[in-house]
């Protein structure tokens, strides 16, 4: 499975999204199959829409995503 923890930190954002996809890639294993590559492109690109959705100023705060999760819990 492929470690996603380093694609947060600010190198690895000002990259391009080809860069990215090139270092996913290489860390995934050799025996990964086009499912495997497809899931990983998919969640690249979901962390991504969101980080620019942060900055565009489109995010919630802790404290409503946190009221939003009780309300899914308590139900």
């Amino acid at each position: 499975m492929l470690d996603i923890s380093g694609l947060f930190s600010y190198n690895i954002l000002m990259k391009s999204f080809k860069k990215n996809i090139e270092q996913m890639i290489r860390s995934l294993p050799d025996n990964s199959s086009v499912e495997d590559i497809q899931y990983h492109l998919y969640v690249l690109d979901k962390i991504q829409k969101g980080q620019k959705a942060i900055r565009d100023g489109k995010g919630i705060t802790h404290e409503e995503a946190k009221a939003r999760l009780s309300k899914w819990i308590t139900n």
